[in-house]
């Protein structure tokens, strides 16, 4: 057997294939704790353990067989494995918007190698044309890859850049802006963006994907047409996250950038406007308006770009029994910024108070929001609020706690002086404070009641 053929399986799992004279890549039936599985035998990721074979199913899902189970094996036939996705020429065609699409990282149209476990991702517009054919119907798409990391290592270098990138594709006037992002810090990006660029004439659309494009259950196509339909036809021209909007394949969602949040780790529909409700849903055939006080589209409009951002400011998520160390230590190493999330309508403990009004009196601007995300800072309410807002902090309303820390980290990018950072703060810019939510707002569909039960049977429309 050939070295290659058993590729990334050590161990326990490598015997038990060379002893039925199963390679990678090869068709089978496997018989394994009394169970038959057919498909194709993966390669193992490096980093893998040597405990187990792996088939990639032909419904399309993985799977992962204890070698010390695996009884029987039946080799059908064997497969060429092609790591190269598959490129076309995008068409031009001069009746359609032109689009740019900005990479930062994420497997929005990728594949999986699974050699090294690691994404490949489709990202020239021919890929992406290979991968989607149903852009070219869309729009004409350019491409740039600015980055290609993870979203957990976002931060505002890449900020800048993607500001900066927009500003520069606005002015060769594009139709949209699609930024592809992973999802994990999307609304993070949506948030900074937000306030980075501001006045935008046309519509700049974040999108990732929950699932790989190999697997079945993929979101990554249908989000990719969504946004860049969005893009290109959408007449909302403000910072928005396109995504999933239920868990089935029905229509995306179109989150404004200062009031979306990631909810679920892996649900396709795992985006959800906050203390609000999303801008419009999006499809294959166009666009429904849920709202009505967005930003229209005008390609005459002149953006503003301002990307800026302190570094030195700290979101602190309060739990009781917090040490006043929490706050002082922040102080000593400079921070020039705090946003807690506090409990209630903005609460924390006694032995906060003293240390919060020493980082307030030694400059350091501190400002409160809610960690229940949904409803206001109301700290004139209880005792507690009170003697907080005395001690120097101010409650920013309904303002999520990460568009809190992004916001005060380019207020402070802009001046340092006191007075202008707290107006800055406290005067809406991008709909990240709203005057009241709407009673459709927050809606918790808690599994087992009654209504649920029967909006699940179809009885509730």
């Amino acid at each position: 057997m050939a070295e290659d053929s058993l590729k990334g399986y050590r161990g326990e799992a490598r015997a038990v294939l060379e002893r039925l004279g199963i390679s990678v890549w090869d068709d089978v039936e496997m018989i394994a704790a009394g169970n038959s599985f057919k498909g194709v035998v993966l390669p193992r990721s490096e980093t893998a353990d040597d405990r187990h074979v792996v088939l990639k199913l032909y419904n399309g899902y993985n799977i992962g067989i204890a070698a010390s189970k695996v009884e029987s094996a039946v080799r059908a036939g064997s497969r060429e494995a092609h790591y190269k996705i598959p490129e076309k020429e995008f068409p031009f065609n001069p009746g359609l918007p032109r689009v740019k699409l900005l990479g930062t990282g994420g497997t929005i149209a990728s594949r999986l190698d699974y050699r090294t476990g690691a994404v490949i991702p489709a990202f020239t517009p021919g890929e992406l044309y290979g991968a989607v054919p149903e852009l070219a119907g869309i729009c004409n798409l350019q491409t740039e890859k600015l980055f290609g990391i993870f979203s957990e290592d976002m931060g505002p270098i890449q900020y800048k850049a993607v500001a900066e990138a927009i500003g520069k594709e606005i002015e060769k006037g594009v139709s949209g802006i699609v930024i592809g992002h992973g999802t994990d810090t999307m609304h993070h990006t949506a948030a900074i963006l937000s306030f980075m660029c501001q006045d935008l004439p046309v519509p700049v659309v974040l999108v990732g994907s929950q699932r790989s494009s190999d697997r079945p259950s993929s979101d990554a196509a249908l989000n990719l047409m969504h946004a860049t339909r969005t893009a290109a036809y959408c007449d909302a021209a403000e910072v928005m996250i396109c995504m999933f909007g239920p868990t089935s394949d029905k229509y995306g969602l179109l989150h404004r950038g200062t009031r979306v949040r990631k909810m679920h780790s892996s649900y396709r529909s795992t985006f959800r406007t906050i203390g609000d409700i999303p801008l419009a849903m999006v499809d294959r055939s166009g666009f429904t308006y849920l709202k009505k006080d967005y930003r229209r589209r005008d390609h005459g409009r002149k953006p503003r770009i301002n990307p800026v951002f302190e570094e030195r400011v700290a979101m602190v998520y309060y739990y009781p029994n917090m040490h006043p160390d929490m706050i002082t230590g922040l102080v000593e190493k400079g921070y020039k910024g705090i946003v807690i999330a506090g409990t209630g309508l903005g609460h924390v403990n006694k032995p906060l108070y003293e240390p919060l009004r020493q980082a307030c009196e030694a400059g350091v601007h501190v400002f409160m929001t809610v960690q229940t995300l949904w409803g206001y800072t109301q700290m004139y309410v209880y005792d507690t609020g009170r003697l907080l807002m005395q001690r120097g902090v101010v409650p920013l309303a309904n303002m999520l706690p990460e568009v809190a820390y992004v916001k005060l980290c380019w207020a402070l990018g802009m001046s340092g002086d006191h007075d202008e950072v707290q107006k800055v703060m406290t005067t809406p810019i991008a709909n990240e404070m709203t005057p009241s939510e709407p009673p459709d707002g927050y809606l918790i569909l808690q599994g087992g009641v009654p209504e649920v039960r029967q909006m699940l049977a179809g009885k509730i429309r």
